[in-house]
């Protein structure tokens, strides 16, 4: 098989892989004879604040494996075109494709053909020719897969900027629905404790991160997201992603129900929560409905507000930091604007000049005030659908 041909079935299995990294901490000490910055990469077509669209190659080093997990694309239990690269030419497709202004970095996932060491081993192969051969000092996210013997892990950390184990479900039990192959305290969340400890001895300059089949197992909200946090906060995960379930053809999944794509969005803004926002679990869980899930058609910032109407009107010259995040429309960057106001003996007037440093005032306008004053008069205007302004009624 050609190596376009290669690329073409690798690179599009590699899809169902999720990763939003954008960067990596650790310092290029080489001045001359490299290429590649680490600092300048992230996912395939993902832009950055400052607008620069960023690639990465996104690949499976083989499509081949051993496991038999039910909502796969590349599972045992199904027939497809089966293929791998050889290290040598991964790596030069890699560096054509660089040279090329294409890409930016690597991201390197792969099945388990034959086993997980010589899957692995040719894995850290074509990263270590990047590095030591190549002279490649760009961004590289490098997939570990289940299974994997500490050493190897060890030795893949010393060449990726982030590595990543997928636990794929949030607990034995729901993970035993997505595969009979492997086994998730010991594949998986052992792997991830090595992990932690590397990254506590200054290995993974960008940390490590995982990946949750959403909908595949009929996990919850509640478990998903208990999880993440228990990740989180005992082996120092970086990010947890989720990636909405899709039935693919000839999986022994392929007549369950996609999962919603907004399931996802709402994950990812509970996520955000606890990770950025400082949201107590117990208080997370005002967000979740009857079945432990959270309601599609409501943002879980706003769901937690309305069902605390004892914390608002909060006065915005008043709160704390942590109280301005309770407040939908706020985020971290402008509560710590309005903080820094007030050190500078400056009040917050009206809702122009909360609009003007970062506040979403059609989120937030219901549960602050001002001067104990909920509305101001001329400042206030809203927009119709139709796009008029219309002078909003004080209350």
């Amino acid at each position: 098989m050609s190596l376009l041909a290669k690329l073409e079935i690798l690179g599009a299995a590699a899809k169902y892989d999720t990763c939003a990294s954008t960067a990596s901490t650790r310092r290029v000490v080489k001045t001359t004879g490299y290429i590649g910055i680490p600092t300048r990469s992230g996912l395939c077509h993902s832009f950055l604040p400052d607008g620069r669209c960023i690639t990465l190659l996104k690949v499976l080093y083989t499509n081949k494996c051993i496991h038999d997990c039910r909502y796969c694309f590349n599972s045992s239990c199904t027939i497809r075109n089966r293929t791998s690269f050889e290290p040598q030419e991964l790596v030069r497709l890699f560096i054509n494709l660089y040279l090329r202004n294409y890409v930016e970095g690597l991201f390197l996932s792969s099945g388990v053909c034959a086993n997980a060491e010589k899957t692995m081993e040719d894995m850290i192969e074509v990263v270590k020719l990047l590095r030591m051969k190549e002279n490649f000092e760009g961004y590289v996210h490098l997939k570990i897969l289940p299974g994997t013997p500490y050493s190897l892990i060890k030795e893949g950390a010393e060449y990726a900027d982030r590595i990543s184990v997928n636990c794929e479900a949030p607990n034995v039990s729901r993970f035993r629905e997505l595969s009979g192959t492997k086994e998730f305290k010991t594949d998986i969340l052992r792997r991830i404790a090595w992990i932690k400890g590397l990254k506590a001895r200054k290995y993974i300059p960008a940390g490590h991160t995982t990946q949750f089949v959403v909908g595949g197992a009929g996990e919850s909200d509640k478990e998903l997201l208990k999880m993440s946090l228990w990740l989180y906060e005992k082996m120092n995960l970086n990010r947890a992603y989720y990636s909405a379930f899709h039935p693919v053809e000839g999986t022994p999944l392929e007549k369950v129900s996609p999962t919603p794509v907004i399931r996802e969005h709402r994950l990812y803004q509970a996520d955000w929560l606890l990770r950025k926002y400082d949201f107590k679990f117990s208080e997370l869980e005002l967000a979740f409905d009857d079945n432990d899930n959270i309601p599609l058609t409501k943002d879980p910032k706003i769901l937690i507000a309305n069902a605390n109407p004892d914390w608002f009107p909060l006065e915005i010259n008043e709160a704390g930091y942590r109280d301005l995040l309770r407040v939908p429309g706020i985020g971290p960057r402008s509560a710590r604007r309005i903080i820094n106001l007030r050190k500078h003996k400056i009040a917050i007037e009206n809702f122009r000049q909360l609009s003007h440093i970062g506040v979403v005032l059609k989120r937030a306008r219901p549960y602050i005030s001002i001067s104990r004053k909920r509305q101001t008069q001329l400042d206030n205007f809203i927009e119709n659908q139709d796009g008029s302004e219309k002078l909003r009624v004080m209350f």
